[in-house]
């Protein structure tokens, strides 16, 4: 039931969205405004408020890290090798992160927390801080490079390093390392930009989700779902097995990828124009089987880990 609670509102915003536009409510010209505020404003907030304000020290969590990360990015090559041949660079990015990236700190992290406790948060906000600093920069690498091509590539760097995306996780790790805290008046600011992705983007998908765009995209969609709620899951828990990691964080490292695709990857194809009807589906799709999968995952990770007494 706990999972049901997070997931169904998440797929909620989707539709609601999808009606907007649908009945013609809204215009579906308005998706790319908030796309564009999610991506410029409210993601760059986020990134620097949630790196920098986790210690340095607890993103060494190196076996974690190894099974969690190593996960994500063992699906990302996958799915990137095996439609490379019939797709561009971009193209095969966005179809490799529609199947890896995972929507960890708006899922993940408060259902360990709710059945975990506290001690289930530390993994999640690592695994979390994975995604920000290393799954969104080789994201933005890559599309940038199909964009500017070869011929560009003295560019290229300067192109990267000023992305909102990497500019904002470099400021969040720098902050982090330095260890001063953020103050609080800057916290708080912050977190009410960062507040507003979550309702921009899912409304947004939702928006620009037409019915002809999901029917032909739901083939596609299902087969990365299958990636990501299945097959990620499955090779991050043997990861950890393999690494000896203890109970509590295999436990979180199953479940942070077992969560749904990232709504961000979304706004990173919307802002590129690449495969945005597949992500979009994808993304509700993950959404939708994912209130069934992570009660099966949870079930069977039960007797690994306890809850807070």
């Amino acid at each position: 039931m706990e999972v049901a609670s997070l997931v169904l509102p998440v797929f909620a915003i989707i539709v609601t969205g999808w009606l907007a536009g649908e009945l013609g409510y809204l215009s579906r010209s308005l998706a790319d405004a908030l796309v564009h505020f999610a991506y410029n404003v409210a993601m760059p907030a986020l990134l620097i408020v949630t790196i920098a304000q986790e210690p340095a020290r607890n993103l060494l969590e190196w076996r974690f890290l190894l099974a969690f990360g190593g996960g994500s990015l063992v699906c990302f090559a996958l799915v990137f090798v095996a439609v490379r041949g019939k797709h561009d660079l971009a193209s095969s990015t966005i179809h490799g992160m529609a199947a890896a990236m995972t929507n960890t700190g708006f899922v993940a992290l408060p259902i360990l927390h709710a059945i975990y406790g506290q001690p289930a948060v530390l993994p999640a906000a690592v695994a979390t801080v994975f995604v920000a600093a290393v799954m969104f920069p080789i994201t933005v690498i890559l599309l940038e490079r199909d964009a500017r091509g070869p011929a560009h590539s003295a560019g290229l760097a300067r192109q990267i390093l000023l992305n909102p995306m990497v500019l904002s996780t470099l400021i969040g790790l720098v902050w982090s390392i330095t260890g001063l805290p953020i103050p609080a008046a800057v916290a708080a600011y912050l977190n009410m930009i960062a507040a507003a992705l979550t309702p921009c983007a899912l409304f947004a998908i939702g928006l620009g989700l037409s019915v002809e765009g999901l029917r032909s995209n739901l083939k596609a969609s299902f087969a990365l779902a299958a990636v990501k709620l299945v097959i990620m899951p499955l090779l991050v828990y043997g990861l950890c097995v393999m690494l000896g990691l203890n109970p509590l964080y295999t436990v979180a490292a199953v479940i942070c990828a077992a969560v749904p695709t990232a709504k961000t990857v979304y706004v990173l194809a919307h802002e590129h124009k690449v495969e945005e009807r597949l992500v979009a589906a994808t993304v509700s799709v993950t959404t939708m089987l994912s209130v069934g999968t992570l009660l099966v995952a949870l079930y069977l990770l039960s007797g690994l880990a306890t809850g807070p007494r």
